[in-house]
């Protein structure tokens, strides 16, 4: 007798390979190329594609590995990469797009705009946690600190106030540099200054870190991702409310919002009060975001010069691109001072917004 169940899990595996086979990078590539619409990736673009985000991790040509997927709909699913979710026959990648506008894209964006979706109902999972490249570049970041950073404040315990030699000297050179020429000049040495020194020097340290990796071959510049940035300002909005609430108390801060200005006005200043807030953290992510990923154009663009105009160029483009590449080396630094600096900036303008409120 036949089990329901089994036709039922036939009936799925074979919708999934059908619309596979019709989402598949190289389907009918002939027969669009012969009418003029497909298009081969070219090697320039190529390079740019490098700069999204993805499912796997690659060094140039070579593939290094498959990262896991991870979804949360109707339950906890886990697959060790796409190969096997699409196996297990219950999601598949499709692209969301309509087939005329699919046919004329390369096979990076094919690859870019796929979306995870389930085989019974077309529908996307109701939350989708995968690792993706810029994910686990961004855990490699805190993993080189939690190296450097837990094996020093054991030995300086062990130090007992003296100073560290080495690597470790260096680090501890960094603190001092920050708290006396950042922290102290812009939010004082009180209180509210000692409880912010930890998390700006983390905003530091992490910042330029992935600022760093992404500058090693097959590295990827997390804080060239939106979704990296936003969540950096998030926290720095935090930290700024935190500043100014420290040191006058939450009433002056709830009174702060009126600018100091009469009873009649507080219907205009209010809301524009409140969009100040927020506009100081938006600027932090947008700058961020927009400084590191241009960089990284400007790089990937140069390259892409010797194959559009020829070998011959290749000099040319090498050192432009070496000299941009130590250029990028200098931005990460600066990059992760700046953004520090302005959330110190920030959370001072916070403390002394309320001695006009």
């Amino acid at each position: 007798m036949n089990d329901p169940k089994l036709d039922v899990n036939h009936e799925l595996i074979a919708q999934a390979d059908e619309l596979l086979a019709e989402n598949e990078p190289g389907h009918n590539t002939d027969q669009h190329s012969d009418e003029g619409h497909g298009k081969e990736e070219g090697p320039f673009q190529a390079l740019i594609g490098t700069l999204g985000d993805h499912r796997e991790i690659e060094v140039g040509p070579l593939h290094i590995v498959d990262l896991p997927v991870i979804l949360i709909d109707d339950g906890f699913h886990f697959y060790a990469n796409v190969d096997a979710m699409e196996q297990e026959g219950e999601y598949i990648l499709k692209y969301h797009l309509p087939e005329e506008v699919k046919k004329d894209w390369t096979n990076r964006e094919r690859e870019d705009h796929k979306t995870i979706v389930r085989v019974s109902d077309h529908q996307t999972p109701a939350l989708d946690i995968s690792i993706t490249s810029l994910v686990a570049f961004q855990w490699l970041a805190m993993l080189v600190l939690l190296a450097i950073f837990i094996p020093m404040g054991r030995k300086a315990k062990k130090l007992g106030g003296r100073a560290h030699k080495g690597f470790f000297n260096a680090m501890e050179g960094l603190i001092e540099y920050l708290r006396d020429n950042l922290v102290i000049p812009n939010v004082g040495s009180g209180k509210v200054g000692r409880s912010l020194t930890p998390i700006l020097f983390t905003f530091f340290t992490f910042i330029l870190v992935m600022n760093l990796l992404g500058l090693i071959p097959g590295g990827h510049s997390a804080t060239g991702s939106l979704s990296v940035t936003a969540g950096l300002a998030i926290v720095a909005f935090f930290v700024i409310q935190y500043a100014a609430i420290r040191d006058a108390g939450i009433m002056a801060w709830f009174k702060h919002l009126t600018g100091g200005t009469p009873i009649a006005m507080w219907l205009i200043m209010v809301p524009v009060e409140i969009l100040g807030l927020f506009a100081k953290p938006f600027a932090l992510c947008v700058r961020l975001f927009a400084n590191m990923t241009g960089g990284h154009v400007v790089l990937l663009s140069l390259i892409g010069l010797i194959f559009v105009l020829g070998l011959e160029f290749a000099p040319v483009s090498v050192a432009f691109s070496l000299f941009i590449n130590l250029l990028e080396i200098l931005i990460a630094f600066i990059q992760a001072y700046i953004f520090t600096i302005l959330v110190a900036v920030f959370a001072s303008m916070g403390m002394h917004s309320h001695d006009y409120g």
